[in-house]
């Protein structure tokens, strides 16, 4: 079974965890999860267009329309950009 209407969000929701080491498992686990996890501005960039062009497949739609519903997801479930990290490694790779 593939990704469907139905297991979408799960789906996108894992994919972000993956990107930072954790599970849905951990995330059920940790009610304090969104507050503790984040991702870089490149991470999250990674996210969104991975996101967008599933969701257009998946709900059969126009790219403002899957644009819309992933700002919907992302405000909903995505988690947290740290400007914190991503000054980091910015600040790295201008060191570099």
């Amino acid at each position: 079974m593939g990704i469907n209407r139905t297991n979408i969000a799960d789906h996108l929701l894992q994919y972000q965890l993956d990107m930072v080491g954790k599970t849905l498992a951990e995330a059920y686990k940790n009610e304090n999860w969104w507050h503790e996890w984040t991702i870089t501005e490149e991470q999250h960039e990674q996210f969104k267009n991975y996101a967008i062009p599933l969701i257009k497949k998946v709900f059969k739609c126009n790219r403002r329309k899957a644009e819309a519903t992933f700002g919907w997801f992302d405000l909903s479930f995505g988690l947290r950009i740290d400007n914190e990290k991503t000054e980091n490694n910015e600040d790295l790779q201008d060191q570099i």
